[in-house]
């Protein structure tokens, strides 16, 4: 059985969620990889694709996933990149890490702004509070940490299109 717990600076995250909801739900675990692999088989349209290589860890509001992009082989799950997979198509690269994560989530930067490079929304207190306990040597404007995770991983909407039919 795969471990679905999360690291320490995600539970926290989850923990917070549940008094302050931010654009999205973030699960508490990651989902279990059946359910993975029914989403991402109906939202590419690929019945032999599993979606193996995420690990989701929250929804937004119109059912978009945001997770882990199992991208960089051997390293922790604190260091994979952080994706969005949107309800209708739309992909996006968020952060290089869960660390940088937090500082966009901080900053008022979820789903939506990552995707169409919207304004943020405002500082949350809480999730700044948890940024600065987990991460911070990697506190940095948003606008860089989308443009360093998509400077690393410009291929990403590639390899989502190669998996739709």
């Amino acid at each position: 059985m795969t471990d679905l717990s999360f690291p320490p600076m995600l539970a926290d995250l989850a923990r917070i969620a549940a008094t302050d909801p931010p654009e999205f739900e973030v699960y508490e675990q990651f989902e279990h990889p059946d359910e993975t692999a029914w989403w991402f088989r109906q939202w590419t349209g690929n019945q032999e694709a599993d979606g193996g290589e995420f690990r989701f860890f929250g929804m937004e509001g119109a059912g978009g996933y945001v997770g882990l992009w199992l991208a960089r082989e051997g390293r922790p799950l604190t260091e994979q990149p952080v994706v969005f997979l949107g309800s209708e198509g739309q992909t996006a690269v968020m952060a290089a890490d869960l660390a940088s994560f937090l500082w966009l989530l901080a900053q008022g930067i979820g789903p939506w702004e990552a995707v169409d490079g919207g304004e943020p929304e405002g500082v949350d207190p809480g999730a700044v509070a948890i940024a600065e306990r987990h991460a911070p040597d990697s506190r940095r404007p948003w606008q860089e940490i989308l443009r360093l995770a998509r400077e690393e991983f410009p291929d990403f909407e590639g390899y989502i299109d190669e998996q739709c039919r």
